[in-house]
């Protein structure tokens, strides 16, 4: 499972959960740091990537273009790494059933 994480996550994150989510990356190491949401959107889908994010306007598209990209939406607010890093470990059957299964575009995670 390839997580590309946006620009409102810190790319530190990515040491921490490559155990779990092999091959993710950051926007920053793909030269989309100040990239449209609707470009990163075309290239998570070119490149096999799902899009972690805190930005909701990540759920409008995700509304409009169905996937792939599936969207998981952290609804967590300011928080540090290790607390996203906590998130994710802790939902990673949910976050693993929805990106292999089903129908769904988006999941919120808080």
């Amino acid at each position: 499972m390839k997580l590309l994480l946006d620009n409102n996550i810190s790319f530190r994150l990515i040491k921490k959960i490559t155990d779990i989510f092999p091959e993710s990356s950051h926007v920053r190491f793909h030269g989309l740091i100040e990239a449209e949401d609707h470009d990163i959107w075309h290239f998570a889908k070119e490149k096999g990537f799902h899009i972690l994010t805190k930005d909701s306007d990540f759920n409008d598209l995700a509304i409009v273009k169905k996937h792939p990209p599936k969207i998981i939406w952290l609804k967590t607010g300011n928080c540090s790494i290790d607390s996203i890093e906590t998130s994710l470990r802790k939902n990673f059957l949910i976050i693993s059933e929805f990106i292999n299964t089903g129908d769904e575009s988006i999941l919120e995670i808080e």
